[in-house]
């Protein structure tokens, strides 16, 4: 027995109603039928609309039946194919926003465009539009319009004009004034000779439902090919994948970043303090001032440059002391060593996950170093605070020290009084810095007018890379 709070519901799309025995007790006969009609009167208005851009191509094809010269049927050619990529757009894209909306009415999807949000301005709406793939497919819909605008007008009207003359075929009949209603095949004079034909005007109605879906059906596959974009969850399954492939790539950089400080500290490192140890002992075996004893000297002097070299290397790659003291301290260290005036104020309670300390560590220095370059600033202001946490025990690397559960957010902020004028589009630091962000699924948000001031500001999920991070 079917429970009464079981609702019964028809086909949801117009394949499945056709392919169904009761699809003319449904509203799909009337959607197509609705469809059909809308596609006359768009078509319609195309034809007028478009005939500038098309009427070359008729002259050049009258032309090209009249055997005219290959310089003149060139010309044609080349002036039609101008009139496409000028001015077909600029019919196609408003057709194609008309198109998406009528669709609905035989497939009720979602029809999404697959165009781009355009940067502001007329040239950079017609560039962009101009470069897209969907604007072209676009001007294919208009040119395929055309042949489904003429089986439209030969299907629909020949079926409604005929179920209308059977049907109103005896009633006409009876008039004395009308003469007799040729069928083609036949010619019918009086009412009684027309009656069998008006009970076959249902059939030619169904045919004429039929056909209107079959053909809405084509046109509507047609109409989404060309004009909708992909839906929002391939989309959005799309850029996961990229987002993941970005994170993952992360990782893999963090680990081999690791890996050469490692190296370096632990082994050419080490060496060369070795070699300077053992030619400090050679030079005890040496009279002071010979020269040997200089030639000695001045290789161990070049022995610890390059001591020295080495440990500035690895802490660019990755300061040692922002893996044992924090964030707190290396970014302190950062302000020791800008040579412009810098304060750092700092609200970090407890240790950081590794990455994102090696982010805010890394967005500092950048911004910087900008300062130092380009800023001609005074007084930079360095200001790093946790907010909106939830700590939880043991962090890395800090035994007992409570942990982020993942809700906070490390907020860090640079402001200098420079000359101002930055800008992350043009510049390859600030862009990198921005995609670094990005990948660890934070923001960051630059302000710099003309003058001054410059602010820089980043704000980090204090939780694990995420599989999806906010652009």
């Amino acid at each position: 027995m079917i429970s009464p709070n079981v609702r019964r519901t028809g086909p949801s799309t117009l394949l499945q109603s056709l392919a169904s025995p009761r699809y003319l007790l449904s509203a799909w006969p009337w959607r197509s039928l609705a469809y059909q009609l809308t596609t006359l009167a768009v078509g319609g208005t195309l034809v007028v609309v478009a005939s500038p851009v098309y009427a070359p191509w008729a002259v050049f094809v009258a032309r090209l039946g009249n055997g005219d010269d290959a310089g003149s049927l060139t010309s044609w050619f080349l002036f039609g194919l101008l009139m496409v990529l000028c001015f077909a757009p600029l019919v196609a894209i408003p057709l194609g926003a008309l198109e998406r909306r009528r669709l609905y009415l035989v497939m009720p999807e979602e029809n999404r465009s697959g165009h781009r949000p355009p940067p502001p301005g007329l040239w950079g709406w017609v560039r962009t539009r101009y470069s897209e793939a969907a604007t072209w497919r676009e001007v294919a819909y208009a040119a395929v319009m055309f042949p489904i605008l003429g089986l439209c007008l030969l299907v629909t009207v020949s079926l409604t004009v005929a179920t209308a003359i059977l049907a109103a075929g005896p009633v006409l009949l009876r008039d004395e004034n009308e003469g007799p209603i040729a069928l083609g095949w036949t010619t019918l004079t009086t009412p009684a000779e027309a009656l069998p034909y008006a009970l076959a005007a249902p059939l030619t109605a169904a045919l004429l439902f039929y056909a209107c879906g079959l053909i809405s059906y084509g046109h509507g596959v047609i109409a989404r090919a060309l004009l909708v974009g992909p839906p929002k969850e391939e989309l959005r399954a799309e850029l996961d994948q990229v987002t993941e492939s970005r994170a993952r790539l992360v990782n893999a950089f963090e680990y081999e970043r690791r890996r050469i400080e490692r190296d370096l500290h632990d082994g050419a490192q080490q060496r060369l303090v070795a070699l300077s140890m053992d030619l400090g002992m050679a030079r005890v075996d040496l009279d002071e001032g010979s020269p040997a004893d200089l030639r000695v000297a001045a290789a161990q002097v070049k022995a610890d440059d390059l001591i020295t070299e080495i440990r500035e290397l690895v802490r660019g790659i990755h300061p040692r002391v922002l893996t044992d003291r924090g964030l707190r301290d290396a970014l302190q260290e950062l302000a020791d060593h800008c040579p412009a005036p810098v304060t750092v104020e700092t609200a970090i309670p407890h240790r950081l996950p590794a990455h994102v300390e090696g982010t805010a560590y890394f967005v500092v220095a950048e911004a910087l170093t900008n300062v130092y370059k380009h800023a001609q600033a005074d007084a930079v202001t360095v200001r790093a605070h946790l907010a909106s946490g939830h700590p939880r025990s043991a962090t890395p690397g800090a035994p007992g020290a409570p942990q982020d559960d993942g809700t906070a957010v490390l907020s860090v902020e640079v402001t200098d009084d420079g000359v101002g004028g930055a800008d992350a589009d043009r510049g390859s630091g600030l862009t990198g810095l921005r995609d670094r962000v990005a990948v660890m699924g934070g923001t960051m948000r630059l302000a710099s007018p003309e003058g001054g001031p410059t602010r820089i500001r980043v704000e980090l999920p204090c939780g694990p890379i995420p599989a999806n991070p906010t652009p």
